[in-house]
């Protein structure tokens, strides 16, 4: 989880003018801590997940409530495919999530998914960590 967050904040570090917040991004102290309360040691790819709420934070705008965030990105911001889809949605739909941001190379695997998750949870594909930051984004 450590390493995600790292590559999502570097990202975002690198390309704060393309996302025009600059001189906001550049106004905040970050700190982030990952704790493992399990101890199981399993890998959390959190990084387009780290960087929606930064920019969220950053742009006082806030997320879609109910949404789960799914996928990692690399430091060059290219987004890397969720190992699993069908964990992952069924325990947010247990508890509550309405939509998913799910990466775009996941379409096939979303085929797996129970019908009764697919039924209360809204995909929402994404190819590019742009796409992803605006879509996830409660805009209205």
């Amino acid at each position: 989880m450590k390493e995600s967050i790292q590559r999502a904040f570097a990202f975002l570090q690198a390309n704060k003018s393309a996302f025009s917040i600059s001189h906001e991004a550049d106004s905040y102290d970050y700190n982030a801590e990952a704790i493992d309360l399990l101890g199981n040691k399993v890998e959390a790819e959190v990084g387009v997940a780290f960087f929606l709420a930064a920019f969220s934070a950053i742009r006082k705008a806030p997320a879609r409530a109910g949404m789960l965030v799914m996928g990692d990105m690399s430091i060059q911001g290219n987004i890397k495919a969720a190992r699993s889809l069908v964990e992952p949605l069924q325990v947010a739909m247990d508890n509550g999530a309405r939509c998913a941001l799910i990466p775009g190379e996941n379409k096939r695997a979303f085929l797996e998914v129970d019908t009764d998750v697919i039924d209360k949870i809204d995909p929402i594909f994404f190819n590019d960590v742009k796409t992803a930051t605006f879509k996830g984004l409660d805009l209205n």
